[in-house]
């Protein structure tokens, strides 16, 4: 059987690659700007990706099978302004619907935060619907948490799946079985954890005095939310890029370690830490679910495969 390539595009440290590249899958472009990422996305994949996408010309990328896009999420993100396609990262989708129109590859997958299901009243979610049918892709689309998919982090994002084929995307669906998820098996043994991830004297006083009455167990994360609220919880809540550096705090105590952040999005251990714990905290920030991705690309992989 011929071997089925990809393209990375907006990769960051490759979340969204991994489970293609398991799969047997070959990788033919990447492309990603931020220059940190680009230094890890090197350390894992043997490979640097190319940098700005709108300078990248559409037939300067090899032929391929799949696109794979985690386009540029902070002009839809809650988190954000959500100015979606004022914005110009949200026009990054349509550097998206350039290649595509050019190459025309079998299916796509993207991925984007939930916010994009109601930004701007839905219609910036029927604009690129609109897009990738115009091209001919039958899309389904769904929000998934990562929860669902054996991680202790609640991340909810919108994947959305497309082929060229109809008959391929009427057999797709996102009918997953759910797996369960143990804070406990991602977090690292506490003496291996350094003295700088501990949060200040003060900081975990103020902690325990704002968590009295409340039920308090361990292992557990103390989520601090906007208001100053804590919540002691059994999972991570999203992990974000530019959140308060003491927002999620282990036993509320500590911060999540480099490993335990890349476990959280389901990166195996062998992914090599080449950046320092402030940018791997930027990066998974950044980043997506592993687990989550893996079992929507085993069901691409399936209906592609096919005879």
């Amino acid at each position: 059987m011929t071997t089925l390539r990809f393209i990375d595009l907006f990769a960051g440290i490759g979340g969204i690659r991994i489970p293609f590249d398991e799969l047997g899958y070959e990788c033919v472009f990447s492309s990603e700007w931020d220059a940190k990422a680009c230094e890890t996305y090197r350390a894992n994949f043997g490979e640097t990706p190319y940098g700005d996408i709108t300078k990248v010309e559409e037939n300067a990328i090899p032929p391929f099978d799949v696109c794979l896009a985690g386009f540029p999420c902070q002009a839809f993100s809650i988190m954000g302004k959500r100015q979606g396609f004022a914005d110009t990262r949200g026009t990054m989708f349509f550097e998206i619907e350039r290649i595509l129109r050019y190459h025309k590859p079998r299916a796509i997958l993207l991925e984007n935060v939930k916010q994009l299901t109601t930004h701007d009243k839905g219609r910036t979610l029927r604009v690129i619907l609109e897009r990738l049918e115009q091209l001919g892709y039958s899309v389904k689309y769904k929000v998934l948490n990562a929860l669902d998919f054996g991680v202790p982090q609640k991340r909810e994002r919108i994947i959305l799946v497309g082929f060229l084929d109809s008959t391929l995307a009427e057999g797709f669906t996102f009918d997953f079985v759910k797996k369960p998820y143990d804070l406990a098996s991602i977090l690292e043994d506490e003496s291996q954890v350094p003295r700088s991830y501990y949060a200040s004297e003060k900081i975990r006083e103020k902690r325990k005095a704002s968590v009295i009455g409340k039920e308090v167990f361990y292992p557990s994360v103390w989520h601090e939310n906007k208001s100053g609220n804590i919540s002691i919880l059994n999972y991570s809540c999203a992990l974000r890029t530019g959140a308060s550096y003491n927002y999620l705090l282990v036993n509320g105590v500590r911060r999540f370690t480099s490993r335990e952040l890349l476990r959280l999005q389901g990166f195996p251990d062998a992914f090599q830490i080449v950046v320092s714990p402030q940018e791997i905290r930027r990066q998974t920030g950044n980043s997506v679910a592993v687990p989550m991705i893996r079992e929507v690309a085993k069901k691409m992989d399936a209906l592609l495969k096919r005879r």
